[in-house]
């Protein structure tokens, strides 16, 4: 009698979708919209022989979120470089910003025409505060200036350069890890991390990568945050001369929007297949150096696009 087959990895991420939506707590939350929120969940993949969890129930656009990976790791906080590439997905805060201030009604294509080609306009508009890229490479130092007072130097911590070092350096450490959640810059930041700690840890030649997010948003956000979340794990592995392992996700509050009903009863009703790949073609000289061109997803055939509103 042969073995029952493993539950397709997809499935451990339907099963929380369908336990927030029928029994999560109904909040009201920041954006008005209302939730179905849980505290507390966590999901684990692997990544033996390339393999990447990409939800296989809707199509979801990697090259979107690895786009976005890489502008982390340039350190931009702007999001001129992102709508040049044809990426919307930070649009939404600035814009809403421009609105309220300016009594504008700007729809979006207008607003990111703008921010290409005027820059003073981008720099006024486009900037969302200190936010990733801003705190993975530049967390801000400060330097004594001699009369009891202390000065913020020209460069600041690169905590993704000191992770690589302390990977190949001490591999056994508890403390291979970064974050973006700085307490002194939140209040300036477009959105405070959600995807806040990312921690490592290296277990027979292997690279485990593990994400703590803050709030997740399940329906729209997670997709992206665990490719990224794969995405990174892959990278630093290869940079340290070590294979992927497993890539563990913790939601703090989990939570469905309320207005993504039909979103959450398609996706519930299809049926996780197919098993895709993501396979890095080049190795650079450093973390800071990849481009889009050096990944690669094959194998991946999703089921269609399920469209759902932002929540701002």
């Amino acid at each position: 009698m042969p073995l029952p087959s493993a539950p397709h990895y997809e499935q451990q991420y339907l099963d929380l979708m369908r336990t927030i939506w029928t029994s999560g707590d109904e909040r009201i939350d920041r954006t008005g919209v209302g939730t179905r929120s849980i505290l507390g969940a966590c999901l684990r993949f692997s990544l033996a022989d390339d393999a990447v969890p990409l939800l296989t129930t809707k199509r979801v656009y990697w090259k979107v979120a690895a786009r976005e990976m890489l502008w982390f790791l340039s350190g931009d906080t702007n999001i001129r470089e992102l709508v040049k590439q044809g990426v919307h997905i930070w649009t939404d805060w600035p814009l809403d910003a421009y609105r309220r201030a300016t009594g504008e009604a700007i729809d979006r294509d207008g607003f990111e025409a703008r921010i290409i080609a005027d820059d003073d306009f981008a720099a006024r508009w486009g900037d969302l505060g200190p936010v990733y890229g801003a705190q993975w490479v530049n967390w801000p130092r400060y330097e004594p200036t001699g009369d009891g007072l202390f000065r913020r130097t020209e460069k600041g911590h690169n905590q993704i350069a000191d992770l690589i070092a302390a990977i190949r350096a001490t591999p056994g450490s508890r403390r291979l890890l970064f974050t973006g959640w700085n307490v002194a810059e939140i209040a300036n930041m477009a959105l405070p991390p959600c995807h806040m700690t990312y921690q490592f840890q290296v277990s027979d030649g292997k690279l485990n990568g593990l994400l703590f997010q803050r709030s997740c948003d399940l329906g729209l956000g997670f997709a992206f945050n665990i490719f990224g979340l794969s995405m990174m794990t892959r990278m630093l592995a290869q940079q340290c001369d070590l294979e992927p392992g497993d890539v563990v996700w913790q939601g703090g509050d989990v939570h469905l929007y309320l207005n993504h009903a039909d979103l959450v009863q398609a996706q519930l009703a299809r049926v996780p297949v197919g098993a895709p790949k993501l396979r890095i073609k080049r190795r650079p000289s450093s973390i800071f150096d990849y481009k889009i061109e050096d990944f690669e997803v094959t194998d991946y055939t999703p089921q269609a696009h399920i469209a759902a509103p932002v929540a701002v």
